[in-house]
């Protein structure tokens, strides 16, 4: 690989990881009590189905073109759909946590700092996809490069999106800890707000 593929490589990776970012730290707000170990587990699922998007959409254009490209007017609605499910289910969760709280604001900020909130693996990869649905499109892009120039480009772009969304989760972990109750419901919202610029970004705009 060359310098200016490397260098256009790092700069899709980090087009590509902002909504991931944005669902990192809507993440590390409802789970203010994260371990490290799972916050590399959640950086590391994004990350890899920011490396097989890009793939999957290289392969799709090496052997069904047509259809595919019949399919990526699906995508924000895809995204849109997923993103409204988990971020009003957070939204949800978090009203009953809050509601089924007798402790003190105090309290409640001091429980929710020392316990990790479960992020199950379904909504996990639920929000996998959704971030990195639109990378289909990287085919597009890569369609001309061999196998493993392909390969590379997708690593690249791996590794920027694991690397921004470890800072995502430290920040939204921080911030979640200050705000306590309120931290699931901004992060709910965020997640909505990330569903609807997908959906305005490809079909509106587009």
């Amino acid at each position: 690989m060359n310098i200016n593929l490397v260098l256009n490589s790092l700069l899709l990776g980090v087009g590509l990881a902002m909504d991931a970012f944005s669902v990192s730290v809507a993440d590390g707000l409802a789970n203010p009590g994260m371990k490290k170990t799972k916050m590399t587990g959640i950086a590391g699922t994004f990350a890899v189905f920011q490396f097989a998007m890009p793939m999957i959409g290289w392969l799709l254009v090496h052997t069904i073109a047509e259809k595919f490209t019949m399919f990526t007017k699906f995508i924000p609605f895809i995204a849109l759909g997923l993103l409204l499910f988990i971020g009003i289910k957070m939204i949800v969760d978090a009203l009953k946590s809050k509601d089924n709280k007798e402790e003190s604001p105090k309290d409640t900020a001091i429980e929710m700092a020392g316990e990790e909130k479960v992020l199950s693996l379904s909504t996990l990869m639920l929000q996998g996809i959704a971030t990195s649905i639109d990378a289909l499109s990287v085919g597009f892009t890569t369609a001309e490069y061999k196998a493993l120039t392909a390969l590379g480009s997708a690593g690249i772009i791996g590794i920027v999106t694991f690397i921004i969304c470890i800072f995502g989760l430290a920040i939204g972990r921080k911030i979640g800890i200050r705000f306590s109750q309120k931290a699931g419901i901004f992060g709910g919202i965020i997640l909505i707000a990330i569903g609807i610029k997908i959906f305005v970004e490809g079909v509106i705009l587009h």
